[in-house]
């Protein structure tokens, strides 16, 4: 089976959004044909234009290209189904929105422990979260 990531948090706007781009460059980079996609449990809640302008500026710095035409998706069991590896960006906020939404897909779930803007500054969540997809890609290679 060909390695397809899925990225999840709330809204699809700054961190899984962040996570698919690093994580596809990345393996682009490693000569890995993998596959990363992203969705949120609630796309659009408040949020303005396609991508956060803190994952968008830190992608921006690092040389990733950042696709403004593709705004935030709604997280739907075709995307959980066609992934082989899913990760909650935050467990403690994620994992209730799986229990309630999709509760048999619980234990399929990888959960992480990357903050929001509302916990932890850009400064301090992307860093930790370039670490994460960096070690998931180093765990993908091993197989």
């Amino acid at each position: 089976m060909a390695v397809s990531v899925l990225f999840v948090c709330t809204g699809n706007y700054y961190r899984s959004r962040f996570a698919e781009y690093f994580f596809m460059h990345e393996a682009q980079v490693q000569g890995q044909d993998w596959q990363a996609f992203s969705r949120g449990f609630a796309p659009n809640a408040g949020n303005v234009g396609p991508i956060s302008p803190y994952a968008r500026f830190a992608l921006e710095k690092l040389e990733i290209k950042v696709d403004l035409s593709q705004y935030p998706q709604a997280l739907r069991e075709e995307d959980l189904q066609r992934a082989s590896h899913i990760i909650a960006l935050k467990e403690a906020e994620h994992r209730p929105m799986v229990q309630l939404i999709f509760p048999k897909w619980e234990d399929k779930l990888q959960f992480w422990h990357i903050d929001d803007l509302d916990v932890a500054p850009p400064e301090i969540a992307l860093p930790q979260l370039i670490q994460n997809v960096k070690d998931l890609l180093r765990t993908l290679r091993q197989g």
